[in-house]
């Protein structure tokens, strides 16, 4: 199936500390993505030259329902309650594939 449903998350961090925190959990999490998360397709964090406290994820799954099950994972669950503790905001903005190369 070509993969088609995708997001982007821009986290603002609240200081240099929580950056270093944000950052260890991420790290956690990929583990279990990797592992265990057949219709994620990509999944990537980004650091922002110049915005220390700016990290952008970029997430492509095979479909609605990969990131359905994604969301359902322990690994996810767990970042989604530990993040609240590093990020003063989060923007989403959900993505449909259009065109491209993959």
């Amino acid at each position: 199936m070509t993969p088609g449903f995708g997001l982007i998350v821009r986290f603002t961090l609240r200081d240099a500390a929580a950056a270093a925190g944000f950052d260890e959990l991420v790290s956690q999490t990929l583990e279990g993505i990797r592992r265990h998360e057949a219709g994620t397709v990509a999944y990537t964090s980004h650091r922002v030259p110049d915005e220390r406290l700016l990290r952008i994820f970029y997430e492509l799954y095979e479909n609605r329902a990969a990131f359905d099950a994604h969301e359902q994972q322990p690994h996810v669950r767990h970042f989604l309650a530990a993040r609240e503790k590093y990020v003063s905001k989060v923007e989403v903005t959900f993505l449909e594939l259009a065109d491209g190369k993959l």
